[in-house]
């Protein structure tokens, strides 16, 4: 990639990670209109890097609390809500990276195609839409279970397959069991950090022994632009979340995956 390219990959990778419209289904749209090559191996590491450094940073404070929650529950201290919303993490990545492992091949190769993506980005805005109108809306994070980390987490495992959206499919799952959409959206967000860092990881040592030459500078560049439209994104939408709903992100995703289905057929 030059480095156009580079930069606007990586801004659109910064600005949908985290909203409810699938990442996968946007980075594939240039490569199918303006015939861009496959991205490479060194930006998705600088991607990853740059999405998890936006998290880390918008919501330091709170990971801060629940690591120091969940480490010192073990002395007299004991269990405090911090330290359950550690677990709830935990157990909800738990289902994500087993079904990872066990599909990884076939969402690498059918998985990928425009029309699967363009399926999924309608039919799980659908449901984003119906979980967000039919949700109670008012639950507390602090009343977050382990049964309902594990159901979330059951969700988030089928983000595997692109279009569906991460960060779409825990708020839809959220939304449904009855969390307000401020504490759906923040556990989504601290959801992500466990599978970004191991996906980072995995990419970063697969560059490393693939030999090839490594271009800091693209990678450089590929980190700060994703991190700055990553923290952007993460900012505003958690600002706007209770005056706008999921209906945009919704009527979004359905106009997307028309475009999708036109553009495959």
């Amino acid at each position: 990639m030059d480095a156009f390219q580079l930069a606007v990959l990586a801004i659109i990778q910064g600005l949908t990670e985290f909203l409810p419209i699938s990442s996968s289904a946007h980075l594939i749209l240039p490569s199918q209109l303006f015939g861009w090559s496959d991205q490479g191996l060194a930006f998705d590491v600088a991607v990853h890097i740059g999405s998890l450094g936006a998290v880390l940073f918008a919501f330091r404070q709170e990971i801060w609390r629940i690591l120091h929650a969940w480490f010192t529950q073990f002395g007299e201290r004991g269990q405090t809500p911090e330290s359950r919303l550690g677990w709830a993490v935990i157990v909800a990545t738990v289902p994500a990276v087993i079904i990872g492992l066990l599909i990884e091949d076939w969402v690498e190769s059918a998985g990928r195609s425009v029309l699967v993506i363009a399926t999924t980005t309608i039919v799980f805005g659908v449901l984003l839409g119906i979980a967000d109108k039919r949700g109670s809306r008012v639950r507390p994070i602090e009343k977050m279970t382990l049964k309902t980390a594990l159901l979330i987490g059951l969700a988030q495992a089928i983000a595997l397959i692109p279009g569906t959206s991460r960060s779409g499919i825990t708020m839809t799952a959220a939304l449904m069991l009855g969390f307000t959409r401020q504490d759906a959206a923040r556990f989504s967000f601290l959801l992500s950090i466990p599978l970004i860092l191991a996906a980072g990881s995995l990419k970063g040592l697969e560059l490393v022994q693939s030999g090839t030459p490594t271009q800091w500078h693209e990678i450089l560049l590929g980190v700060a632009l994703s991190f700055m439209a990553a923290w952007v994104c993460i900012k505003l939408f958690l600002a706007a979340l209770d005056r706008i709903g999921m209906m945009p992100f919704v009527i979004y995703r359905l106009l997307l995956g028309v475009a999708l289905f036109v553009w495959a057929t």
